[in-house]
C-alpha cells in the first residue's frame, strides 16, 4: 500500500511561545500540486494576543541599550547562518531553485547584520542640537514608536520577512507580523531562530494565515502605534489608511518587488518607526561676579 505522507503542522509565534491558533483552523498552500503542510489560519483573537505580548515586551526592549539591541540582532544573524541549509531546503520546497534559495538566505543574513550595525548609530544621525532665540539648550532625540503591525511581502518567503522585521526592532519597537500567505514555511522556522537567540519573547510575534481577514483588525487596533505594509495592492492600502485614522496610526507603505535592491538597506527605514522628542533646558548665565541669570 502507498503510504500517506504525514504533513508537518506549523504553529504561530506569540510572546516567545508556539501556540496553535485559538480558532483551530488551518490551510494547506500548494506548490506544483504538492501541499507544503498544515499552516495555522490565525484569527482576530490571535492578533489581539500578539498585541498584548508586543506591548508587554516593548518597555524592556526599548529600554535596552542600543549596543545590546545590536548584539541581539547580530545573534539572530549568527543563528540563521547556522541553519542556512534548512532555510535553503524550505525555499526550494516553496518553488525556488537552489541558486535562488542560497542567494536569498545569504542576503537575509547580510541584511540582519546591516541593521544590527545601525542600532547604536542612528541616534547620532537623527538627533540634533537646535538653534533657538532664547537662553535654552534645545535637543531633539529619537525614541521608538511602540507596537507595529506588519504585513510581510507575499513573494519573498525569507528575505522579505527579514527586511520588514529588522528596521522595526532596530528602532526599539516591537511588532506583530503576518507572514507570506503562500510561502509561509520560512516564517515559522525564522520564529524558531528568534526563540533560540536572545530576542525577548514578545518583541517579534509571527502569525500565518489570510492577510485579507486580518488587515482591518491590524489597522484599527487602538494599542498599535504604526503599520508597515509591504505589498502592492491599492485596495488594501486604502483599507489600512482608512482604518488607521481612528487613532492616528502611522502607516508606512514599502515596495518590496525588488527585495535585493540596496534601497532596502538604509537607516531611514529605521526612522519610519521613531518619534522625535524635543527637550528644552534653560541656560544659566553667570554674571561678572559669578551670580545672576
Amino acid at each position: 500500500m502507498e503510504r500517506v505522507e504525514v504533513l508537518k503542522t506549523y504553529k504561530i509565534y506569540i510572546g516567545g511561545k508556539f501556540p496553535r491558533t485559538e480558532s483551530g483552523r488551518y490551510y494547506s498552500p500548494e506548490i506544483n500540486g504538492k501541499s507544503l503542510g498544515n499552516i495555522c489560519h490565525s484569527s482576530r483573537k490571535d492578533f489581539r494576543n500578539a498585541v498584548v505580548a508586543a506591548r508587554s515586551a516593548f518597555g524592556s526592549w526599548s529600554g535596552a541599550t542600543a549596543y545590546n539591541r545590536s548584539q541581539v540582532m547580530y545573534r539572530i544573524a549568527e543563528m540563521l547562518e547556522g541553519r542556512k541549509a534548512q532555510f535553503v531546503a524550505e525555499l526550494i520546497q516553496q518553488g525556488s531553485s537552489k541558486i535562488q534559495a542560497e542567494k536569498e538566505v545569504i542576503a537575509s543574513i547580510d541584511r540582519l547584520i546591516y541593521y544590527a550595525g545601525w542600532c547604536d548609530k542612528y541616534a547620532q544621525v537623527f538627533s540634533a542640537v537646535n538653534p533657538v532665540a532664547s537662553s535654552h539648550f534645545n535637543f531633539t532625540t529619537p525614541e521608538p514608536t511602540g507596537v507595529v503591525s506588519v504585513v510581510a511581502p507575499e513573494d519573498s518567503g525569507l528575505l522579505g520577512l527579514v527586511s520588514v522585521i529588522a528596521p522595526v526592532i532596530a528602532s526599539g519597537s516591537s511588532c506583530i507580523v503576518v507572514a507570506s500567505e503562500n510561502k509561509p514555511l520560512c516564517s515559522v522556522t525564522f520564529a524558531e531562530v528568534l526563540n533560540s537567540s536572545d530576542v525577548p519573547g514578545g518583541v517579534v510575534n509571527i502569525l500565518t494565515g489570510k492577510r485579507g481577514e486580518l488587515l482591518k483588525h491590524m489597522a484599527s487596533h487602538m494599542d498599535v502605534n504604526a503599520f508597515l505594509y509591504a505589498n502592492n495592492n491599492k485596495k488594501e492600502e486604502l483599507e489600512i489608511q482608512k482604518e488607521a485614522v481612528e487613532n492616528l496610526k502611522r502607516v508606512v507603505i514599502k515596495d518590496f518587488s525588488k527585495p535585493y535592491s540596496d534601497e532596502h538597506e538604509t537607516p531611514y527605514y529605521i526612522e519610519d518607526f521613531l518619534e522625535m522628542k524635543t527637550t528644552w533646558h534653560p541656560i544659566e548665565k553667570i554674571g561678572a561676579k559669578g551670580s545672576g541669570y
